[in-house]
């Protein structure tokens, strides 16, 4: 019942209304209605309660120093001036903590999480195979060494080992590879990843809890769970402050006998403005990110953005834009790149893989018209045959190639190999006797990731590549926008231990897109999820979403924050500065508490015109 009450007074609607009563006792006696004073008497009940509440129930419930806090000082001066009679100092330092309180609970409440996303990508049931039969059973009765079939399109209910047929997974989920990878006897399936095309039969190895993608949700939980809130600056500070005053006013009052200059001393030395000072410039910084396009979840991830030495990309949808394109037709005979482009697309025409969709669009956005073709034929995980006009063609990896008979000449191999040094996936066509050309794909870089890149250094933040992709192709990829510290091959489990190690020496913020970089970017300082194409899951588990998807926002990020940071320091400097200025002018028995109470106020108001003007600045890079 107490709580609901004190839950209610503090809050917007009753303190605002405390506020409009304060300013009411202010200016009515100063027209001539004096009586009017004791309008202050329900801004001290309604923001004093809480306040007076709070303090309490931290001395009965935290340990060691944090039972002082900035509630208990603001509390011991509020009872103070009531003694002495002045009722507009008293609620005026109890309504200015109260905002204060009201401004950071605003801005730190952090989303909540969407483990109900990772959840449902867990398959429910799995085709048993015992006895030759197949039973559909529910993925809790799978035990260790069950034999599973897994249809075309299906999900991989658990972990295991290929021990029948051929195909391609899509294990973006685990690895955030934008392609699938092809598998064969004796690979290694993973829960949560999608077959593709071939039937395959596979030994489980791993189930339950101990399966990959029950591992992935664990860590997201985990994660959370490593994520301390931030406490209160002024709570921090309260620890000296509260010992500081009363030391100050005693002697204040030993010295003078006068009891209110001791009183003013607990009024000026309450924190308000200090107080004010984080809340009012993060609700000021998160107001300018969201226009343009950044949502920042909470002031503790803005304040730690400031303080990030470095940052770590995710590959695939972050640095690129996570879509395939053909990027080199390449003939080997006499033949034109239109022609072998007709041929190629022809044929991947009726395939499903993403590598013939590709080259199928391609043909598109080239007006080719593509030729009719019979015989259609695929091996899943190694390439696909048919014929035009009688004649026969193979397309598929080289492995595939080789083992129909068509002989590899020394220039394809070449060409081949020099593709591979460039990330690139390729597809080679041949006929019946030769090899006729070469299709590669690569995923894109995004055109301003370099300079992406270049502006965070410039602004001493360094930059390395956590990826799932293999090493030569992430090597290729961030070499070409300036990324020098490269980790690749990594599962979601890996980046987590990558994460851990720098926080070891510094802020860490993590950039990804994919559900597998849900882990790390909980684990990490600062989470930033690539919005637009950003799984939830990834974009729930982040700090930051980029909600226009676009990159460049990364450097007005770390500005926004780093100025945001200096805007908190400078307004805590300037509040810490009025204090002092007010204490000794208090002991002095130049202000009393009034007067006191208007410069504290003062110094509240400087702290929210400098986040104002934080509102209004403009990001600009040279």
């Amino acid at each position: 019942m107490i709580k609901k009450i004190n839950d209610f007074l503090a809050g917007w609607q009753m303190t605002i209304t405390g506020g409009l009563f304060l300013i009411a006792s202010f200016i009515l006696p100063r027209m001539g209605y004096g009586k009017y004073e004791l309008l202050a008497w329900p801004c001290v009940i309604i923001c004093g309660l809480p306040l007076l509440y709070l303090a309490i129930y931290r001395i009965i419930y935290n340990k060691g120093i944090s039972k002082i806090s900035s509630a208990l000082l603001i509390s011991m001066a509020m009872i103070a001036a009531l003694l002495i009679g002045d009722l507009f100092a008293a609620g005026e330092v109890a309504f200015i903590m109260e905002l204060g309180a009201l401004l950071e609970d605003m801005t730190t409440d952090r989303a909540k999480k969407g483990l109900k996303n990772l959840i449902s990508l867990a398959p429910s049931t799995g085709r048993l195979i015992l006895d030759g039969k197949e039973t559909i059973i529910p993925v809790e009765r799978i035990q260790k060494d069950d034999v599973i079939r897994v249809l075309p399109g299906e999900t991989i209910p658990v972990d295991g080992i290929i021990i029948a047929g051929e195909t391609s997974i899509d294990q973006s989920v685990m690895t955030g590879e934008s392609l699938p990878v092809d598998k064969t006897v004796g690979d290694s399936v993973y829960s949560g990843t999608i077959n593709r095309f071939g039937s395959i039969d596979f030994k489980a190895t791993k189930v339950g809890q101990d399966s990959s993608l029950q591992k992935l949700i664990k860590m997201v939980e985990d994660a959370d769970k490593n994520q301390a809130s931030t406490q209160r600056i002024a709570d921090k500070w309260a620890s000296w402050l509260v010992p500081v005053a009363l030391f100050i006013a005693i002697l204040a009052y030993v010295i003078t006998g006068d009891i209110v200059r001791a009183v003013t001393v607990m009024v000026v030395f309450c924190p308000c403005a200090l107080v004010l000072a984080t809340p009012t410039a993060i609700m000021a910084a998160i107001g300018q990110a969201t226009k343009h396009g950044v949502i920042i979840k909470s002031g503790e991830a803005l304040e730690k953005m400031g303080k990030v030495s470095t940052i770590a990309f995710d590959k695939t949808g972050t640095l690129t834009y996570g879509k395939l394109e053909v990027t080199d037709i390449i003939p080997t005979r006499e033949l034109s790149e239109t022609d072998l482009l007709r041929i190629a697309a022809s044929i991947e025409s009726r395939s499903e893989h993403p590598l013939g969709k590709a080259v199928v669009e391609k043909a598109k956005a080239n007006d080719i018209e593509l030729a009719d073709i019979s015989d259609f034929k695929m091996e899943a995980g190694k390439g696909i045959t048919a014929t035009i006009n009688n004649a026969k063609y193979y397309l598929g990896s080289e492995t595939y190639i080789k083992n129909i008979g068509v002989p590899m000449p020394q220039n394809a191999t070449t060409v081949l190999n020099n593709l591979g040094l460039e990330g690139k996936a390729t597809i080679i066509i041949a006929d019946e006797n030769n090899i006729i050309g070469i299709i590669s794909l690569s995923d894109v870089i995004r055109p301003e990731a370099r300079e992406v890149i270049r502006q965070l250094e410039a602004m001493n933040t360094s930059t390395l590549l956590l990826t799932g992709d293999n090493l030569k192709t992430a090597s290729f990829f961030a070499s070409k926008v300036g990324i020098n510290d490269v980790h690749a091959g990594l599962l979601p489990g890996e980046k987590m231990d990558y994460i851990k190690k720098f926080k070891e020496n510094g802020k860490i913020c993590m950039i990804g897109d994919g559900v597998n970089d849900a882990p790390a970017l909980k684990l990490a300082d600062v989470g930033v999820a690539m919005g637009a194409i950003g799984s939830d899951i990834a974009i729930e588990a982040a700090d930051v979403a980029l909600m226009s998807d676009d990159i460049t926002n990364l450097p007005y990020l770390k500005w926004l924050s780093n100025t945001t940071v200096k805007t908190i320091k400078a307004a805590i400097t300037l509040s810490m500065c009025i204090n002092l200025v007010a204490v000794t002018m208090s002991v002095l028995g130049i202000l009393n508490p009034t007067t006191g109470a208007l410069v504290h106020n003062a110094g509240s108001c400087f702290v929210v015109l400098l986040a104002a003007l934080l509102y209004d600045r403009n990001y600009s890079f040279n």
